[in-house]
């Protein structure tokens, strides 16, 4: 009782300095227990072990065939014996029987230690595996260890990581027991365990730097749009901030540039650009490629290249050494950039995109059939609503006419309006064509312009004497 009490203490104890699980622990030494009796019984035993998790005490049990014959005692089990046990066992039933395991032998006891060792191994590895797997595309600190050839090995605490040459820094130095910042690449399990491969080149450690250092990042005041970088030379970082009062450039380099110069330090003098993102592409280039002036920008959307012209003497400046300044234009923008001077460009399609220009073409047309189309289905639909209404208006005049009428309505309904009753000499046209109605009876000299003219003559003395005739009355 007191080995079994002393068992379970010994195990909290391993369980609490390795963090791994008492269960783990206590499967561990039931496998080890299991392999030890199968040195100790020999190979065919089927045996299994449990341990008692408070008291520490264990119980082998034998699993055994029912036969009539026994040839192998601890694979087998007469009848007689087994309905000892139970009175229903029949002949090919399988049952478990509880066996003394006596005192293990040396190379059980070995056996058993290994199996335990390995157990544990295995616990551990899994346990580091998923803690750095958590780390995994995130920044850590290590302490450098040594160097393995051309690889550096990095301490990450319980774990070593490889810090591989491609990953490392030109003409970076790495000193014994340095702290250094790494970006974790990536975390594979191995047989001897868990492998960490770590960077000093990727654009996130420049990132996470920035978060680390810059207070308007890390609250996400300002945002970083894109990182591009070429490792222990040159880097851009592009940012952009929705609140109009924050310069975000000046956020990022700080007073006196310290907040800059800090995680320049940091990656060995790395020179840093800070440029601002915009939306509109062409700004973009034209901000990405600084501190060169740019005279003009024009983009293609459909394969992501841009056209730039820039001064004469801006033309070095904007391609950098060894295109050094394009290509980091190019990795933090996506697009795909061509820098000519002013003096190239002149006189030439440069600036012209064939492909773009039958595009717009082509959208233009598409968008005027478009269009037409609208305006031809507008008009069906007006023209349709009309006939409805046109419909909608005759409907109540019928209906009013089913009305019940006046008996004077009646009368008048009883009347035809015949074609006949209009036929009769007062509206025949013939009537009309008498002598009154003669061209020739108004052609006479009652209607003569002079006889018109003697009679307005006399009518205009007429009403010109008529004043005096009212004031002689008057006297």
């Amino acid at each position: 009782m007191d080995n079994g009490r002393e068992l379970i203490e010994a195990l909290v104890q391993v369980s609490k300095e390795k963090g791994i699980d008492k269960e783990i622990i206590f499967e561990a030494i039931e496998a080890s227990l299991v392999s030890a009796c199968k040195k100790h019984f020999g190979p065919t035993a089927n045996v299994r072990v449990v341990v008692d998790r408070e008291t520490g005490e264990y119980v082998v049990l034998a699993t055994k065939i029912v036969s009539e014959t026994v040839e192998d005692d601890m694979a087998e089990i007469s009848l007689t014996d087994a309905r000892k046990l139970n009175a229903q066992y029949q002949l090919g039933d399988a049952l478990e029987v509880k066996i003394k395991p006596g005192s293990f032998g040396r190379i059980s006891a070995q056996t058993a230690k290994q199996v335990v060792v390995q157990k544990f191994r295995e616990a551990e590895r899994e346990i580091l595996f998923n803690e750095f797997s958590d780390k995994q595309q995130q920044v850590v600190t290590g302490i450098i260890q040594r160097r393995d050839r051309r690889n550096v090995i990095v301490s990450l605490g319980k774990l070593e990581a490889f810090l591989p040459t491609i990953e490392q820094i030109p003409r970076e130095l790495y000193h014994f027991n340095e702290r250094i910042r790494v970006y974790v690449l990536d975390v594979k399990q191995s047989s001897k365990g868990p492998i960490v491969n770590v960077s000093r080149t990727h654009p996130e450690l420049l990132k996470y730097l920035f978060e680390q250092e810059i207070p308007e990042v890390s609250d996400g005041i300002v945002e970083i749009k894109s990182v591009a970088r070429e490792p222990g030379i040159r880097s851009k970082v592009a940012v952009f901030t929705k609140h109009p009062h924050i310069d975000p450039i000046g956020a990022c380099v700080g007073p006196n540039g310290q907040r800059v110069n800090m995680i320049s330090s940091e990656l060995r003098g790395e020179k840093i650009d800070i440029v601002q993102w915009n939306e509109d592409p062409a700004k973009y280039i034209a901000a990405a490629l600084g501190p060169s002036k740019v005279v003009t920008v024009v983009v293609n959307p459909t394969d992501s290249t841009a056209r730039v012209v820039v001064p004469d003497n801006q033309l070095s400046l904007a391609i950098g050494k060894e295109g050094q300044n394009a290509r980091l234009t190019a990795r933090l923008t996506g697009w795909k950039v061509d820098i000519r001077s002013e003096s190239q460009a002149a006189g030439t399609d440069f600036l012209v995109f064939p492909e773009l220009e039958a595009a717009t073409k082509k959208e233009e047309e598409e968008t005027l059939e478009a269009a037409y189309a609208d305006f031809y289905e507008n008009t069906e639909e007006v023209a349709i609503e009309a006939e409805t209404a046109d419909i909608t208006e005759e409907i109540p005049a019928e209906e009013t006419a089913t009305e019940e009428t006046t008996p004077e309505e009646a009368v008048a309904e009883e009347t035809p309006a015949t074609d006949e009753y209009y036929d009769d000499e007062y509206y025949d046209d013939e009537y009309y064509d008498d002598e009154y109605y003669d061209d020739e009876y108004y052609d006479d000299e009652y209607y003569d312009d002079a006889y018109y003219d003697e009679h307005e003559t006399t009518a205009q003395q007429a009403t010109a004497q008529a004043p005096e005739a009212v004031a002689e009355e008057d006297v």
